[in-house]
């Protein structure tokens, strides 16, 4: 068991089951790059709706609503909450059980970076479809294809309000008097690709939130409203659908360059803004205060930045980067786990089976102790996702909150485990000669594994 592979199980994984420390002790760079061959949805997530199918039901919704049907209005709300529990247990019970922990990082650190939020009601239905169809296709892809699939997702299309952007000079401007809505281009030059200070103006703003007017969801709902778009034209798939009437006729020019009219150029947009210089500093940048620290080393920054660049995005090349930066490696833990993280990290650290997934009930009190602790999954209070420094998780009140779940989570697992022996698989040569007093001098195995849980080095990654 050596520093290297406690440090690739828990900086760079969910936290250590039981084992996991020695099995990445072996090789602990290859057991990381190795973690992207099985398939990109996992069997835990088999048989939730596709992102089409919840659109359907969110236009027949709309539909009851123009009707004043309540009892289907009623049906919609309760339909909504069951869809967002059973993403949530999927998504817990994947966390706790995974042999690819790198890659669940992975796909949760991209789903921090494109952002949709329950903040935003309508798209409590739509979050758990968002990471599984337009993040894990793409997390060990191309950056341009993961933009792509991200911008055209109906989540992000509500939760930015480009479903409702009409282009001014479009036929449907014209003839409704709505017009722009800009969040979604500033949002994507701010967050999503160039970043502050990428070197975008306003005008870059209003250019593409125009190039990406008719970019919608799916509103046909009925068989005759499906012919009615096909005949109007307009690209159409999982829920969502370019709308040529509201697309903003003409030339726009975006940093320099000029794109026509028409759904195409909005693609192009995308893949240009994808593989711009000032993205791969911009992606570089979070990457590696992710992996290596609050405030990462300009050199390790520039690696990062570097493979991105010259790879045009290839994500695995930004990954190999990563892992095999010398400060990836730093044997000081530089980050704090979030409350996801952490209760993660426990569960898995005590051998958590999760065969049957988290009952609703068992997710209802996950999600009820992350969001006591500061993080209510998929409620990012805005498009900049949480935080990932260390000064956005260890405010008292959060920190009383993770001494108190951890006093609860060593009642209920403390009688099937050796704290010790979890201990030391859990942190491996982490572990403290401080931490390790006190279990052993704990009234009692429960005592022993909430001071685990509780311990200044399990709080840390």
């Amino acid at each position: 068991m050596t520093r290297e592979g406690a440090i690739a199980v828990n900086r760079f994984g969910l936290g250590a089951k039981p084992g996991e420390i020695e099995q990445a002790s072996q090789n602990p760079k290859n057991w990381l790059l190795n973690q992207f061959r099985g398939p990109a949805l996992p069997a835990r997530f088999s048989g939730l709706s596709t992102t089409g199918e919840l659109v359907s039901t969110l236009v027949q919704k709309r539909l009851a609503r123009q009707a004043k049907d309540r009892d289907a209005i009623k049906q919609f709300a309760m339909q909504a909450r069951e869809t967002f529990l059973k993403e949530m247990a999927a998504r817990f019970a994947h966390g706790f059980e995974t042999e690819e922990p790198f890659r669940e990082r992975l796909v949760r650190f991209w789903s921090n970076h494109f952002v949709v939020s329950i903040q935003k009601p309508q798209c409590a239905y739509f979050v758990g479809a968002f990471e599984r169809e337009a993040i894990r296709p793409h997390v060990a892809g191309n950056f341009a294809d993961m933009v792509l699939a991200v911008e055209r997702h109906p989540a992000m299309q509500l939760y930015l309000d480009n479903a409702q952007s009409i282009g001014p000079d479009s036929v449907a401007g014209m003839m409704t008097g709505k017009g722009l809505n800009e969040n979604l281009g500033r949002e994507i030059l701010e967050l999503h690709t160039l970043g502050v200070g990428g070197g975008y103006s306003q005008t870059d703003v209003i250019a593409l939130a125009k190039i990406l007017t008719g970019w919608s969801i799916d509103r046909s709902a009925r068989p005759l409203q499906r012919l009615v778009r096909a005949a109007m034209g307009g690209e159409a798939e999982n829920g969502f659908r370019f709308y040529p009437p509201r697309h903003e006729p003409g030339e726009k020019s975006l940093l320099g360059k000029t794109y026509p009219a028409g759904y195409q150029a909005g693609q192009q947009a995308l893949r240009d803004l994808a593989i711009h210089p000032a993205t791969s500093r911009h992606i570089a940048e979070k990457l590696a205060t992710h992996f290596i620290g609050d405030q990462p080393p300009n050199e390790s920054v520039r690696r990062i930045e570097a493979a991105f660049r010259e790879s045009g995005g290839e994500l695995m090349k930004v990954y190999e980067a990563i892992v095999v930066d010398p400060e990836s490696w730093n044997p000081k833990s530089a980050k704090f786990r979030s409350p996801v993280e952490f209760i993660t990290a426990a569960i898995r650290a005590a051998g958590g089976n999760m065969a049957a997934g988290p009952d609703q009930q068992g997710v209802i009190a996950l999600i009820q102790s992350a969001r006591a602790m500061g993080e209510m999954p998929f409620a990012a209070p805005s498009p900049k996702g949480w935080p990932d420094s260390e000064s956005g998780w260890t405010g008292s009140e959060a920190i009383l909150q993770r001494v108190e779940w951890s006093n609860a989570a060593g009642e209920r697992l403390g009688t099937a485990a050796d704290p010790m022996r979890v201990a030391e698989a859990a942190l491996g040569p982490f572990l403290s000669d401080d931490t390790r007093d006190a279990i052993r001098r704990a009234a009692s195995p429960a005592q022993a594994l909430a001071l685990l849980f509780a311990s200044p080095e399990f709080q840390r990654r």
